[in-house]
């Protein structure tokens, strides 16, 4: 597979690609609404690349209607990304599809857990400057850390039924958690991009192929949910454990039942109507179930919320 940047005249290289799709899921992580400016120097600077690459994936954003141009400058949502199916508007990316790969190898223990960039250089056949990119975004992602020297150490991931039981216990105590805080507060927009994401699960059986969409849809959820607290640490703290339950998923070889994700969304809706009709010991307690669920399942091997 080549992962090196295409000629401009082949259309946008495989680093713009990689970059739009990580905007995109930038926008969804960060629930902006239609109509938020998004800023290049930020996004540069949070994917610690320069300007001339996030410019080339911000144009292709624009030239796919993701984004808009601002009447003064700079640029803007210009839609709804949370029920947007990413394949229909941007061509796979080499780059994404070896992140995906790493994953999966971490996952399945094919890949150890200390590593170098000399030694991940002739295992994927890329340069030095590709390998440090995916490992700098595993930082990022809470995945991996870096060593002294070239070396890079992944977390420890969700291996085993005990360490699912402590992550499931550990998800019941902060997302319950968040339902109770003072400042508590629902953003409706928030709130309707969530509800028709799952509308969308539900009505195209399409999109359940795959958990892949189907994961980003859970994770928006349960982030969100947190998010609504007003309190940056407890939602940082769900987003971990969504990053780690990722990189976990990755290794599975099966795809969920398209009913056992049916129940799981239709459950989603049920505490967002609660949350929504400000019942929150209601939703508490449909929360708190839903996770008792989602752990039983499979022993919590199927990453399924």
């Amino acid at each position: 597979m080549d992962y090196s940047d295409a000629d401009p005249s082949d259309g946008p290289s495989t680093l713009q690609l990689d970059l739009a799709r990580r905007i995109i899921d930038r926008i969804r992580d960060a629930g902006l609404s239609v109509g938020t400016r998004v800023s290049a120097p930020e996004l540069a600077r949070i994917f610690g690349v320069s300007r001339s690459p996030i410019t080339g994936a911000l144009d292709l954003l624009v030239e796919k209607g993701v984004l808009q141009p601002m009447e003064t400058r700079g640029l803007r949502v210009a839609r709804d990304v949370s029920t947007l199916n990413l394949s229909e508007i941007l061509p796979n990316s080499p780059i994404e599809d070896l992140y995906r790969q790493m994953l999966r190898e971490r996952a399945q223990g094919a890949l150890p857990q200390d590593v170098s960039e000399a030694e991940l250089m002739p295992r994927y056949g890329v340069s030095r400057g590709i390998v440090r990119k995916l490992l700098m975004r595993f930082a990022a992602e809470g995945l991996a850390q870096r060593l002294p020297g070239h070396g890079w150490r992944f977390v420890d991931t969700l291996v085993g039924e005990e360490a699912y039981r402590e992550s499931y216990e550990f998800r019941a105590i902060v997302e319950c958690s968040a339902l109770r805080t003072p400042h508590f507060k629902v953003d409706k927009d928030i709130a309707g991009q969530i509800r028709r994401a799952h509308e969308r699960i539900l009505s195209d059986p399409a999109s359940r192929s795959g958990s892949d969409e189907w994961f980003r849809v859970n994770a928006f959820f349960h982030e969100n949910l947190a998010g609504f607290s007003g309190n940056r640490f407890l939602t940082d703290a769900v987003r971990h454990q969504n990053n780690l339950r990722r990189m976990q998923e990755s290794a599975a070889f099966f795809e969920l039942p398209a009913e056992r994700i049916e129940q799981s969304c239709r459950e989603h809706l049920a505490i967002l109507d609660a949350v929504e009709n400000a019942d929150l010991e209601w939703a508490e307690a449909l929360l708190r179930q839903h996770l008792k669920q989602a752990l039983e399942y499979g022993g919590g091997r199927d990453d399924n919320d």
